[in-house]
């Protein structure tokens, strides 16, 4: 049987029996992943920022958002810029700066289902790989960088 990619076999020596192992998420269960299968689930961090024409165009950092979608997007890509030449990390950007309330677990939203987010932001996540940081991606909120973490 083929594994998907960043799967392996190890073994338990507490229940003596197979199991699989994502290398690169770290998560293992019994059951053999299915290589070619759709993804059902996924985890992201992001940093968002909002922008007066945001659907709730208010923030934990501020309580009324007067910047243009113009101004967000100059803002987000400078934050991108960090973040692609090492000089940040999204988490910390994001803990210091994101609209979302998120921002008190560094951007982290846990793992989530197709159906659940905004469908731009559902989309590019789906299409990342783990690892990889999105282009700008704009939902009713505002405009995200999306990290998927697993």
């Amino acid at each position: 049987m083929e594994l998907p990619e960043n799967w392996v076999v190890r073994h338990s020596r507490t229940y003596n029996k197979d199991y699989y192992f994502n290398t690169v998420s770290k998560e293992s269960r019994w059951e053999a992943p299915m290589a070619g299968t759709e993804i059902d689930r996924v985890r992201a961090s992001h940093l968002l920022v909002k922008s007066r024409e945001s659907r709730r165009p208010s923030s934990w950092r501020e309580e009324n958002i007067t910047r243009t979608k113009e101004e967000a997007l100059e803002i987000l890509l400078d934050y991108q810029e960090k973040i692609e030449t090492g000089k940040e990390t999204l988490s910390a950007l994001a803990t210091n700066f994101s609209d979302c309330s998120s921002a008190k677990r560094g951007g982290d939203l846990g793992y989530f289902e197709r159906g659940q987010m905004q469908k731009p932001f559902e989309d590019a996540t789906f299409a990342l790989q783990v690892g990889e940081l999105s282009k700008p991606v704009w939902t009713d909120s505002g405009v995200h960088l999306i990290l998927r973490t697993a």
